[in-house]
């Protein structure tokens, strides 16, 4: 029997969602070392606040700067989002969820005084560097 909370998948389906990253992207890795190339230096895959079980990809836990590289399929991008066919309900929900929570991250940290710097997977690595580099500078 199925679990209500998710939908039933077939083989290959489940062993591809399996092998997906959470840590070490590739579009993260090339974000993280422009920054290093660039003389920063952060924590990596660490929650910004104690009892937030959200973690960031990058801190600055002096600046309070979190860093979230956003993958354009599980947070719903703008520009290159799709949608599942399949189960098409429950992932609507699912990807929902996850831009709701994103959210919530977002002004929970806020709300505690550090900046969020979320950049898109395909994004330029320049481009995402300098947006991490602005709000470094502004938390000096």
């Amino acid at each position: 029997m199925a679990d209500a909370r998710r939908p039933g998948t077939d083989a290959a389906t489940s062993a591809r969602l399996a092998r997906q990253r959470r840590v070490g992207t590739k579009p993260e890795m090339a974000l993280r070392r422009e920054l290093h190339r660039r003389g920063k230096r952060f924590f990596v895959d660490r929650a910004p606040l104690p009892g937030l079980r959200r973690r960031a990809d990058l801190v600055f836990p002096r600046l309070k700067v979190a860093v979230y590289v956003d993958g354009c399929f599980w947070h719903s991008c703008p520009e290159h989002a799709t949608h599942p066919k399949n189960n098409a309900e429950w992932w609507a929900a699912k990807l929902a969820g996850n831009v709701a929570r994103d959210r919530d991250t977002d002004a929970r940290l806020a709300a505690a005084g550090w900046t969020v710097v979320r950049v898109w997977e395909h994004q330029d690595v320049e481009s995402a560097a300098d947006l991490v580099l602005g709000a470094l500078a502004r938390g000096v």
